[in-house]
């Protein structure tokens, strides 16, 4: 993310000239990855925790856990895309909500294993 944002903020910073085309695209994009890289601080440090929590206790190599896990992860890789990519807000809260309950569901759990 912080690559693509560099990239996106060249032009300004370094005073490169780029194609009409991709200043146009790297100009609209900007916004939407900046954004997106401030998500990652976000929710995300809710996935990191509980992460830890269960390498703590070791339960991290349950499969509910891991399949939990890699429904977050799978969730923030196309939430990135979308966020990115599009401007489809009603797309990205779909994929937010699916990786807000996967986050859930693991809390949950290791509440109710604990």
């Amino acid at each position: 993310m912080y690559s693509l944002l560099t990239l996106a903020r060249a032009p300004k910073v370094w005073g490169l000239q780029w194609s009409e085309k991709a200043a146009s695209l790297y100009k609209d994009m900007e916004p939407r990855i900046s954004a997106n890289l401030s998500n990652q601080f976000e929710w995300p440090i809710f996935f990191y925790i509980v992460c830890l929590v269960l390498m703590i206790k070791e339960l991290d190599s349950n499969i509910v856990f891991i399949t939990l896990a890699w429904a977050f992860i799978v969730g923030r890789v196309i939430h990135i895309g979308i966020q990115i990519l599009t401007s489809n807000i009603r797309l990205r809260g779909l994929v937010f909500t699916i990786n807000f309950i996967a986050v859930l569901a693991m809390w949950y759990y290791l509440l109710m294993t604990a």
